[in-house]
């Protein structure tokens, strides 16, 4: 069910904007500009073809007309956005749409497993997969410019936090369900140095078949072991600043077409890289990567040292901070060992948040209490184990300013955000063009558009 959910997602991803239909030989318009915002224009297809998928995706909540004018203002708005960034002359260079699509087929590839099951799926290579939606993507990009300005210096005091929460109906104040705050303790296993030497020592045999005129990308394909790029041949696509491992990136900047590095060691383990093509801030490269191995004695090791720190913490004789600043292998020691929701950015995770095998753990523990040594894997893939501290969880309960402060913010800042928008809007609105059709004038919108 989740790969017919996926493939509904990327199908409905490329059809978003293709060109329409005008008439059929035989004069029956089967398609037609419903609204013009500027020079943009909307199409009843891209109305049709949103309620589509609203409908497949079982989000359809309200009727099929009040639905599609929700569409349509969407769409409204978008266009709005579209047309103030040519208005601001917003320029997105062809290398920052590129990085993007690279992006964006790498998830897709990812999803589907490789790049062959994508192509295969859809019968069109990523290459044609890029010229279609590369026109779309400078536009999404051109959008995404105007509306991050609309509201980037918006921002709530606790006053208006506040005063949000006191203006709401008492019987509308949302109830707010469990939430749990951990703490976690890492130990991630030693790998000897027997096996990266065992390691590197493969990759200098490679890098010296390079050199002697064996092709790179084969290599990669048969023995790298980053799945993303060993299919193909090694290609990571076109990379900005910033996108890879500090190690990884000062390499390949530095790289020429064609020339092959010596070996380089990052968090995933180690590399060798050659170059493909350098624009400006933006790098592609091939590369082969092989990963040490933990053994299973030095995993059980890690099991077995955890379980130690557990006894002591439960027995008083050693404080869970102290141990976490000691002993733990994780980022998260700088933080107490406070595990960090990455949806919110805070401590606080709602159950269904949390990892099937972490909430089993959870649900056993009581408040205070630390699970034994659990398994897990690190964000490279490998193993490692933790101990969990659950340090507190919530009852179900109707929101309250003073155990819900975090999340009432988040409620006042979005709508915050959303009078900021409307208000841009008004003020915009009127400086455009904008036509809409008269079937769609009775649509009861949220703002005012003609």
């Amino acid at each position: 069910m989740k790969k017919i959910t996926l493939a509904l997602f990327v199908l409905i991803f490329l059809m978003h904007h293709q060109p329409a239909i005008g008439q059929e030989p035989s004069g029956v318009v089967i398609d037609e500009v419903v609204a013009v915002v500027g020079k943009e224009y909307i199409l009843l297809s891209d109305i049709e073809q949103q309620y589509l998928q609203m409908r497949m995706q079982e989000s359809v909540q309200e009727s099929e007309e009040y639905t599609k004018c929700l569409i349509l203002e969407n769409l409204l708005f978008e266009k709005l956005l579209l047309h103030q960034a040519e208005l601001d002359s917003v320029v997105i260079t062809q290398d920052q749409v590129n990085a993007e699509l690279d992006r964006r087929m790498r998830y897709f590839i990812s999803q589907f497993g490789s790049q062959e099951k994508l192509e295969q799926f859809y019968n069109k290579t990523v290459t044609e997969f890029k010229s279609d939606l590369s026109e779309v993507i400078e536009k999404q990009m051109m959008v995404e410019n105007v509306q991050q300005t609309i509201t980037e210096h918006v921002d709530v005091s606790p006053a208006e936090v506040r005063k949000y929460f006191r203006e709401i109906p008492h019987d509308s104040i949302p109830l707010i369900s469990s939430v749990v705050e951990l703490a976690e303790i890492v130990k991630k296993p030693v790998i000897s140095p027997e096996e990266k030497h065992q390691v590197r020592e493969r990759l200098k045999k490679y890098r010296e078949r390079v050199i002697n005129g064996e092709s790179f990308e084969a290599l990669a394909v048969l023995y790298s072991e980053d799945p993303g790029s060993a299919r193909q041949g090694g290609d990571i696509g076109l990379r900005g600043r910033g996108e890879l491992y500090p190690e990884f990136e000062t390499i390949a900047f530095q790289l020429d077409p064609g020339e092959v590095s010596d070996i380089v060691e990052t968090e995933a383990g180690f590399h060798i890289i050659q170059g493909i093509e350098r624009r400006g801030d933006f790098v592609r490269v091939r590369h082969i990567l092989l990963k040490p191995r933990v053994s299973p004695e030095e995993l059980d090791k890690a099991r077995v040292f955890l379980d130690s720190i557990a006894e002591l913490i439960r027995t008083d004789s050693l404080k869970f901070d102290d141990a976490v600043v000691k002993f733990s292998t994780d980022p998260s020691r700088n933080n107490n060992g406070i595990m960090i929701n990455p949806n919110t950015g805070g401590s606080q995770w709602s159950l269904d948040e949390l990892d099937p095998k972490m909430f089993f753990v959870i649900d056993k523990l009581e408040v205070g209490q630390i699970s034994t040594p659990v398994v897990m894997e690190d964000e490279d893939g490998s193993e490692a184990y933790r101990l969990i501290l659950l340090k507190n969880r919530t009852q179900p309960h109707r929101a309250n300013i003073e155990d819900d402060y975090d999340q009432i913010q988040m409620w006042a800042l979005q709508q915050k955000k959303t009078e900021t928008v409307k208000k841009w809007i008004k003020n915009n609105s009127y400086k455009a063009y904008i036509r809409i059709d008269e079937n769609y004038r009775s649509c009861n919108f949220e703002n005012t558009w003609f």
